[in-house]
């Protein structure tokens, strides 16, 4: 007979502390999206040319994909508790060379520290709660987890309005939310969970299991530097105001919460690419009305954005939870590191183009690159559906929210 502990978390797990992580890192998710909102603004109000802004991005990506190689290793080293504050640290560290001046290759640098910190501290969440809670709760619990880092990134990109981007308090204000998100896991009594793989690539093995899985992130990695990194880059050059900026920054991780439920509903219902092939066709549309109406209204600019963002967004947690589908147990971990790998390598490869084409045609070139890139996508999509039959329903997983700024959930050890 199952106990209630077995029920709802491991037993000896406390509750108080899976709250911790979670609250963890939605405090760290703040100052994250603070840092993302303010650079691009601070940059251009300094007058350096968007190029600068885009290679910055692309630095974070890199730095993403040494994240994506090496957390494990620390992890082993020393601990979920030590990696997570080494985490922390780089991420303060980070946040305090952009702090201390304006200089666009110091920023690269910095923002690349924080590209590996924050890939290595969803490891550590989330190996942790895939340990501390068990089975019949723990979508509930990731669902939670994934909500309130994505409220987070909008909050402290909407933060962003009310500073002084002329002084460091931006950068202060980044240092104090990750400092505040230390002390919960530092006073967590969560067991440490099993030490995690090594990092496990087989691109081969994951476009077997998964075609439309391995092509949805080479899309959606490209498609969210693009959108979310690009958009303040682009919005700033365009002479929107810092207020402006932040509101247009605090309204794209809402358009996140708004299509994925509904996508991920009706993806459980029936043949997730048919979802897929919707979500990129109207990442398409918002992309050609986002490129029609540039520089309208702010009202309806949020709104081609929330669309545009929220969409891309569903690509993600589509993507995985079609890939899952096809995947057997044994073959989960190994593909959930692939999928994190291929998403990475496009995050860095995909921004890269945007920032060369920027330095050629202007900042909305950004526009066209995502365009394209989701209405690939969306073709090959399409002939995978004519070529392949779906999975039957009864085989297939329930879906789980999840976001583009996120790595891809850990599988859990357990279970």
């Amino acid at each position: 007979m199952n106990t209630r502990a077995d029920i709802d978390v491991r037993a000896g797990t406390p509750v108080a502390g899976v709250a911790g992580v979670i609250l963890a890192m939605a405090l760290a998710a703040i100052g994250n999206g603070l840092m993302f909102a303010y650079i691009p603004v601070r940059l251009g109000a300094e007058g350096y040319a968007p190029t600068w802004a885009g290679l910055i991005l692309t630095g974070l990506s890199a730095g993403g994909i040494a994240g994506c190689l090496l957390t494990a290793w620390l992890v082993r080293r020393v601990g979920h508790a030590r990696a997570y504050m080494v985490f922390s640290a780089l991420i303060v560290l980070s946040n305090a060379l952009v702090g201390m001046a304006v200089d666009p290759v110091v920023w690269i640098v910095a923002r690349a520290l924080y590209g590996f910190a924050i890939c290595g501290m969803f490891v550590v969440a989330q190996s942790w709660l895939n340990d501390a809670v068990g089975n019949t709760i723990r979508g509930r619990v990731m669902a939670i987890f994934y909500v309130c880092y994505i409220v987070g990134l909008g909050v402290g990109s909407y933060l962003m309005g009310f500073l002084d981007i002329t002084t460091p308090m931006a950068p202060i204000a980044g240092i104090a939310f990750t400092a505040a998100s230390i002390l919960p896991v530092g006073l967590t009594q969560l067991r440490q969970p099993p030490p995690p793989q090594g990092a496990a690539v087989a691109v081969r093995e994951a476009w077997r299991i998964s075609p439309v899985g391995v092509a949805g992130m080479l899309a959606v990695g490209g498609l969210s530097m693009m959108i979310a990194g690009f958009a303040p880059i682009h919005a700033t050059a365009s002479g929107y105001s810092q207020q402006q900026v932040a509101a247009l920054m605090f309204a794209m991780p809402l358009g996140t919460l708004v299509f994925q439920i509904p996508f991920g509903w009706i993806s459980d219902r029936t043949d997730r690419r048919y979802v897929l092939i919707a979500a990129a066709a109207l990442v398409v549309v918002a992309g050609l009305a986002a490129s029609r109406f540039d520089g309208g209204s702010l009202g309806l600019m949020i709104a081609i954005y929330l669309i545009w963002s929220g969409a891309s967004e569903s690509i993600y947690s589509l993507s995985s939870a079609h890939a899952n589908d096809r995947a057997s147990k044994e073959e989960l971990v190994r593909l959930s590191g692939t999928m994190l790998f291929l998403w990475s390598v496009s995050g860095f490869i995909v921004p890269g183009l945007g920032t060369a084409l920027t330095a050629a045609f202007g900042t909305a070139s950004f526009m066209i690159v995502a365009i394209v890139v989701a209405a690939l996508f969306c073709a090959f999509t399409i002939w995978r559906v004519i070529r392949s039959p779906r999975v039957p329903a009864d085989e297939t997983g329930a879906f789980t929210p999840l976001s583009a700024q996120t790595p891809l959930p850990v599988p859990p050890t357990k279970d």
